[in-house]
């Protein structure tokens, strides 16, 4: 039986690389379509502001909570079976939000939140067991079908909109895509012999609790700072360059070249950090570049935008190296689990807490000088932690 299980793994390789890709390709557009076609939305539905806040709001603190309860999911039936309940809840989810009024749209939507949640904090799992000589490779894949996915929702979603005729075909269309995500996935089952759920010998079986771990909660750190940065920028930079005097259009085009940007630095960076024994240096270096373009969004932000973006840009891209670093800071399957579900759990609530910062400093001091100043705070603490969880150390 031993003597199968590399071959196994070898030519369940490809078909299992194109499902982890795929599935990564559906977890951004579920959160990234909504805000093209919001004003759409509530009009239709005749729905509040509040309801819009609420809905918006739902994906982080779903991350979050549902993140923290992966692990336990992942040893009830396994690591496998448990991303096949991920994608099942977002494919049922994106289907459930199109049928019927605001209620039903938020349901659906905390559904298909909750199936991205889930997969986020796993995804990092099959890449550590099933691709444990090729990490950085496929977290750098990984991570540029995530951004990819993220700028088609919003791009994609409005021309669906016009053709099929409405808001719900527009968003309802992305169920699909998730639907074909599922059935590769099931499709690639034979081929995942590490994936079962069984505790790897020499672990902990998924049952050693990482709170009093100093190494997660530096890891957890650096995750929900790189996070709030770019909820921040997500949230926010629109109306700060619309403040210094950009044009609505442009100041769209500015943030998703910043989603772009993400792209062409997860498929190079990763790979080439994950051979070193420390990740440190490109986590620093990445953070050098954020902290120029928000220093230069913070005092001229009408000079260069296009440069303050681009800098910006680069320094959010150390997302990539932050998933990198949870799969390189576990030694065995559960722990890089209850690792990713600790970081990716308590980091999002970190994050999310962000632009509600940022929008309160505004708006007390009617300039962004002082929310600015939090976020350089934020960046040079996300450094800092950083080159704390790129030394090759295990948790």
């Amino acid at each position: 039986m031993r003597a199968r299980r590399p071959r196994a793994l070898l030519t369940g390789s490809g078909l299992l690389a194109a499902a982890v890709l795929l599935a990564a390709l559906n977890l951004r557009p579920p959160v990234t379509s909504v805000g093209a076609v919001l004003d759409e939305m509530r009009e239709t539905l005749g729905a509040s502001a509040t309801w819009a806040g609420a809905l918006t709001t739902m994906p982080g603190l779903c991350f979050a909570l549902a993140g923290l309860a992966t692990p336990y999911l992942a040893r009830r039936i396994g690591i496998s079976a448990a991303v096949g309940v991920a994608l099942a809840l977002l494919t049922a989810g994106l289907f459930l939000r199109v049928l019927d009024g605001p209620f039903v749209v938020l349901g659906g939507t905390l559904v298909a939140c909750a199936g991205i949640a889930f997969a986020n904090v796993l995804i990092p799992v099959v890449v550590k067991e099933s691709f444990a000589t090729r990490i950085g490779l496929m977290t750098g894949l990984y991570t540029a079908a995530l951004q990819a996915g993220g700028a088609l929702g919003s791009a994609v979603t409005p021309p669906l909109d016009a053709a099929l005729g409405g808001w719900r075909a527009g968003l309802g269309t992305w169920g699909v895509l998730a639907a074909l995500a599922l059935v590769l996935w099931l499709a690639s089952g034979r081929s995942r012999p590490t994936l079962s759920g069984r505790p790897v010998p020499g672990s902990t079986g998924g049952t050693r609790s990482l709170l009093r771990s100093p190494l997660a909660w530096i890891v957890t750190v650096f995750f929900g700072s790189q996070a709030c940065l770019a909820y921040i920028v997500m949230g926010w930079l629109p109306q700060v360059l619309m403040d210094a005097g950009v044009s609505r259009g442009d100041a769209g085009l500015l943030l998703g070249l910043i989603s772009l940007l993400g792209i062409p630095v997860s498929l190079v960076v990763p790979p080439l950090a994950a051979r070193r024994g420390s990740q440190s240096g490109p986590i620093v270096t990445l953070a050098v570049f954020g902290i120029a373009g928000i220093v230069g969004l913070m005092v001229a932000p009408s000079a260069a935008p296009l440069l303050w973006s681009i800098l910006v840009g680069i320094g959010m891209s150390v997302f990539s190296l932050a998933l990198t670093t949870i799969a390189l800071r576990a030694r065995t399957g559960p722990d890089t689990a209850a690792l990713s579900g600790m970081a990716q759990g308590f980091g999002y609530l970190l994050a999310a807490v962000g632009p509600f910062l940022f929008g309160l400093l505004h708006d007390v001091t009617g300039a962004w000088t002082v929310p600015f100043a939090l976020l350089l705070t934020v960046v040079v603490g996300q450094m800092v932690f950083g080159w704390l969880a790129g030394r090759p150390r295990y948790v």
